[in-house]
């Protein structure tokens, strides 16, 4: 957001999250063009990844609680990111989290169409070998909910995360089946599943 501020295009928390949260940033800057019919700088991609990258590197931190929550579940997980594969491997580092979804992660990159299609969703789904009817996907975003439901799985909201601090309503047509506020919650509801110890 601050590096498109320094380049005039116009951004707000609102416009941050209806077009560029759970988004990889080729599907967001090209909704984000097309919409608000301002074009990006054509270096503004490496400029963005180039700041973003230095930026998390020694400022991440996993959030409390949620190693205790991947440690207490019962049933194979992995992770479905719009990120690209260098941005996760930075995050994955840098949170300590790296030993968790080590051989599980799967990227936007992996797939054509990005959330919110539910390609990504689905080949998560499949390299877990597990039907996608079977599968819980927690997401923050309204495109990850979007993806989620249209691979036809079970979803939950995750709003514990600092940038989604008011939480952001979503659209009408947008509904998880549930909504969770803290890595607490999140394992809790995991236990009244039978999923996690």
């Amino acid at each position: 957001m601050q590096l498109m501020r320094e380049q005039g295009l116009p951004i707000s928390n609102e416009i941050f999250r209806s077009d560029f949260l759970g988004r990889s940033f080729a599907t967001a800057s090209a909704h984000y063009e097309k919409h608000r019919g301002v074009a990006f700088p054509v270096d503004f991609n490496l400029q963005y990844r180039e700041r973003l990258l230095t930026q998390m590197k020694g400022n991440l931190h996993a959030m409390p609680g949620v190693e205790n929550v991947l440690r207490s579940l019962q049933i194979p997980y992995c992770m479905a990111t719009g990120s690209s594969p260098p941005r996760l491997a930075v995050t994955m580092f840098e949170s300590g989290l790296s030993a968790f979804f080590e051989g599980r992660s799967f990227t936007s990159s992996d797939v054509k169409n990005s959330k919110p299609a539910p390609d990504l969703m689905l080949l998560a789904a499949h390299k877990m070998a597990v039907a996608p009817e079977f599968c819980l996907v927690i997401e923050d975003s309204e495109m990850g909910i979007r993806a989620a439901t249209a691979a036809k799985m079970h979803v939950w909201r995750f709003v514990g995360g600092t940038h989604m601090k008011d939480g952001g309503a979503l659209p009408l047509d947008v509904v998880p089946h549930r909504e969770l506020d803290s890595m607490q919650a999140l394992l809790e509801a995991f236990r009244e599943l039978g999923i996690a110890n």
